[in-house]
């Protein structure tokens, strides 16, 4: 094979933030750490090192552990943390070794080149989870999450849905003080309005239209027509739809997912887990 010339850049491959959560033979997982990503570019004796908008690095411990793999030329992707014992840069990657592209070939493909480089800290490889729940192994161990891959993914230069970012959740009780209508081809409803009460006052925190199936959408729908009532039961309201809602006695209870609080005091990416009671 012809060698290729040794590319200055490539705009690294990017996760799509789901609300799912599934396992598959078709997919690994990889914890998500909370820290930068890092490129690393070696070619010969020179090692360069860029964030993900190609800014340069300066990590001496990074650089002389990758000077010192046998290989010409490298381009390795990971996310680079601190810790108490300094710096680790944790590979999950390679898209380039001596004088060849590895971007075209599947995941699995890469990662068995990856395994067989000799990988020295602050270097090390990420290990894909064995379990058929990793959401729930990243909650417990206190991560920031885990991202799935498709083990048939090529590198692609650009936000993908062939790698997907699952962020560990917050849960919380809400109330739910209405719901809007369904569009398309939705049944039942859209989305379920839920607050939370601080003193005698419900505050709307968001919309919570993701976490149902056909049944619980028309399970649902029946229960909340039968406590409507004609105005809305939130008295702390900023943000509320007022197209398409109808509201409801303030009477079920659902136990939502959610990333995080935003400044305002309305729920990031939320979706419902389940009613706890009506």
């Amino acid at each position: 094979m012809t060698d290729q010339s040794f590319p200055e850049w490539l705009v690294p491959m990017a996760a799509t933030l789901t609300q799912d959560r599934f396992a598959g033979p078709e997919w690994i997982f990889e914890q998500k750490f909370d820290g930068i990503r890092l490129l690393a570019y070696k070619r010969g004796n020179d090692v360069q090192l860029f964030s993900r908008n190609r800014l340069p690095q300066h990590i001496p411990a990074v650089t002389t552990a990758i000077a010192s793999l046998p290989n010409t030329e490298l381009i390795l992707d990971g996310e680079l943390t601190w810790g108490h014992g300094g710096v680790t840069f944790h590979v999950f990657d390679v898209l380039w070794i001596d004088g060849r592209s590895l971007t075209s070939l599947m995941l699995e493909e890469r990662l068995t080149i990856l395994r067989n480089l000799p990988l020295s800290k602050p270097l090390e490889r990420v290990a894909t989870l064995d379990s058929d729940s990793p959401w729930e192994q990243a909650q417990a161990e206190g991560w920031e999450g885990v991202i799935a891959k498709r083990i048939d993914s090529v590198y692609e230069h650009r936000r993908s849905k062939q790698w997907l970012k699952m962020k560990c959740e917050l849960k919380e009780e809400f109330v739910v003080g209405g719901f809007t209508d369904p569009q398309g081809a939705r049944v039942g409803l859209g989305a379920l309005l839920v607050g939370f009460y601080e003193g005698d006052d419900l505050h709307f925190a968001g919309k919570i239209g993701t976490g149902f199936d056909t049944k619980l959408l028309l399970e649902l729908r029946a229960k909340l027509d039968a406590i409507e009532i004609p105005k809305t039961p939130f008295t702390k309201a900023v943000g509320l739809p007022r197209l398409r809602v109808h509201w409801v006695e303030p009477q079920l209870v659902v136990q939502v997912g959610f990333i995080e609080w935003t400044s305002n005091k309305k729920l990031r990416h939320p979706r419902l887990l389940g009613v706890v009671k009506s």
